[in-house]
């Protein structure tokens, strides 16, 4: 984890919503960043693009591409993508975080690894990179630093950043995207990429895990993209002798000049990996020669970078008395940066170039020697634009305090046309939130910036509402840029039915803006709800608005012990608390239910008792001399008795 340096963003929260913890690592083109989603509470990755390109439609448009792309892949050995969003300037994805470590990481601390440790890495990686394939997409920048390995050692692959459609990959004039070290020959010469350039940025980043090196190497980039295109990549075996011959071969397909003869995608690929690991025995598999070799790997090959290509040319490696002198930093820091060179197109060639390199029509010393230039002094001074003199490029002066900003400015032959200020939750109090013209906008040298400056948050104070009818109190809120919360009712002597009690937070509370605001609202004095069981109808009616209250009547009518036409029910019932205008619903007796009582003399008590209950009857026995059998009933068989009545049954 990078902690070299202090990162402005860190500590802040991005769109109201990802509270940045810690920066991860710092790349050509983003930062990425762990963080915590405040609303789902989970860990998560942040890649948020440098201000500096936000200002780039092309590169926002490859983030929205990657975070699109990545978001119709489902597979495990594939970073899930959550998110993508733009807070101001922040442009960023908010990515599944991996806890654990880059392939490039483990390469750096081990070297050359064991023929099983390889293919235990390459597998999965290419059951990601098969899945992208078959959805019909490239990767196009495959390299160590883009395979992660997690503490549970799962093998997943990051940074589709330069994904690209396979069915929208066209020829490019101007630039080539990728990685030096893993560029295929076709990327270099042409500009094209379809599944087959994954596969050859693969069969390098095996070789680079059996060997413990890259096997293709210079001191510039000019040199490697020389060698991709002009060289085979050599067999591991030579480096690492001992090596199976399995080996070799796999990374001979997957590295073969010629597309044509490559594993056409991932999946067959994958599918080779599968046969060449059956071959070998598990002596070979955990086999790690002495002798293999160890490098530090932190170079302009490594890096994400744009390339500057003449129409299928590549610069050749100049002769020492035509190599440009240093400009700033030895050629190892040169190298360690990342840059994106955008050059004029070369003259047409005078003839259609065919067959091998040879028959390539070469660019001339000058052109060469422009090329070389770009490359030294480009390489590590970030994004470089190739304009007329008269203009320069807005700076990036977002978290810069308004001193800073100012001589940023001048220091970049601009003024400051204005200053404005706005309320923000997330920018820091006296610091840049925003900037018209926006960073990195084409400005001439004599040029105005107007400065938007942070407020911080904007603190507003809970007003004092008693007594104010709801609806009034929830619009005083939202005058306040308070939202009005959860509302409940209670009695109250004091305040007036409707209106509002209390708040919570209390009067005088000090909170920032959309905060919510529960209110407690009067339900007015209680009212005691009175017994009108029993009565007639309208008595019970007049009785309970007479309380201030509203009767219901239920439209069914029910047997009770109540007489016929008065109430048998009311809810809610003597004694309940109600406020001023609230309803009592009544139900309307039909009189007892008359059942005729079945005779039951002669039969044995339980036999009664059965008999009886079923009739719908409560039964009481009385044993007048010892036996079991009933010989007296009260009521009497065949009189009518309401529904629940007692009988009395008599034994002997």
């Amino acid at each position: 984890m990078d902690t070299t340096l202090q990162d402005p963003l860190v500590g802040q929260v991005l769109d109201d919503r990802y509270r940045i913890d810690a920066r991860v690592a710092v790349g050509g083109m983003a930062t990425v960043y762990r963080a915590v989603d405040t609303r789902l509470d989970r860990v998560l990755a942040l890649k948020v693009m440098h201000p500096t390109l936000a200002a780039d439609a092309s590169f926002v448009e490859r983030f929205i591409r990657e975070a699109k792309s990545v978001a119709r892949l489902s597979h495990p050995n594939v970073v899930g993508v959550y998110d993508q969003g733009a807070d101001g300037a922040y442009v960023y994805l908010a990515m599944e975080y991996v806890a654990g470590c880059t392939l490039r990481d483990v390469l750096r601390e081990r070297g050359a690894l064991q023929p099983r440790a390889a293919l235990d890495i390459l597998e999965p990686a290419l059951a990601a990179l098969g899945a992208a394939h078959r959805a019909g997409f490239v990767h196009r920048d495959m390299k160590p630093e883009n395979v992660l390995i997690g503490d549970d050692g799962r093998v997943k692959v990051a940074d589709f950043g330069l994904v690209r459609a396979v069915d929208t990959v066209t020829n490019t004039t101007g630039a080539v995207l990728g990685t030096v070290s893993y560029l295929a020959p076709e990327q270099i010469e042409n500009g094209t990429a379809d599944p087959r350039v994954d596969v050859y940025a693969c069969g390098v980043v095996l070789y680079e895990m059996l060997t413990g090196a890259k096997p293709h190497t210079g001191d510039s980039p000019a040199q490697v993209l020389y060698r991709h295109l002009n060289e085979d990549v050599p067999p591991p075996s030579a480096t690492v002798p001992g090596l199976p011959f399995e080996l070799d071969e796999l990374t001979a397909a997957a590295t073969a000049r010629n597309a044509d003869v490559r594993p056409h995608d991932a999946v067959a690929l994958l599918s080779q990996t599968r046969q060449a690991r059956a071959a070998l025995t598990d002596e070979q598999l955990d086999a790690l020669p002495p002798g293999a070799l160890t490098e530090t790997h932190d170079t302009a090959e490594d890096r994400t970078s744009v390339i500057p290509r003449a129409l299928g040319s590549v610069p050749r490696p100049l002769p020492a008395e035509q190599q440009l002198p240093d400009a700033g930093g030895n050629a190892e820091d040169r190298l360690n940066r990342t840059s994106r060179l955008e050059v004029p197109p070369p003259l047409e060639p005078t003839r259609a170039s065919v067959g091998g390199p040879g028959n390539r029509r070469r660019p001339s010393r000058a052109v060469l020697a422009l090329i070389v230039a770009l490359l030294t002094l480009g390489v590590g001074a970030g994004v470089w634009y190739i304009n007329v003199g008269q203009f320069t490029r807005v700076p990036a002066l977002l978290t810069k305090t308004e001193a800073q900003a100012r001589k940023a400015l001048a220091d970049a032959g601009l003024e400051v046309r204005d200053v404005e200020r706005k309320y923000s939750t997330t920018n820091k109090r006296g610091t840049v939130m925003a900037t018209d013209p926006k960073a990195g906008s084409q400005i001439r040298n004599d040029g105005r910036v107007t400065l938007t400056l942070s407020l911080g948050p904007r603190i507003v104070e809970v007003p004092d509402l008693k007594n104010t009818p709801l609806e009034k109190a929830k619009n005083d809120l939202r005058d306040r840029a308070l939202d009005p919360g959860m509302v409940t009712r209670q009695f109250s002597d004091e305040v007036e039915r409707g209106a509002v009690i209390s708040t919570d937070p209390p009067v005088g509370t000090k909170t920032k803006p959309g905060t919510a605001v529960a209110l407690t609202v009067s339900k007015g004095s209680p009212v005691d709800v009175p017994n009108v069981v029993g009565d007639s109808l309208e008595d019970a009616r007049a009785e309970l608005q007479e309380a201030g209250l509203k009767v219901e009547v239920e439209p069914e009518r029910i047997f009770s012990e109540e007489d016929k036409g008065t109430i048998a029910v009311q809810r809610p019932g003597e004694g309940a608390q109600l406020a001023h205008g609230d309803s009592v619903k009544l139900t309307v007796s039909k009189g007892p239910d008359m059942v005729e009582v079945p005779d039951v003399s002669g039969l044995s008590k339980d036999e009664a008792k059965a008999q009886l209950e079923a009739a719908g009857f409560k039964v009481n026995v009385q044993r007048w001399f010892v036996g079991d059998t009933v010989w007296d009933q009260s009521p009497g068989a065949g009189e009518e008795a309401p529904r629940g009545t007692e009988i009395t049954i008599r034994t002997r």
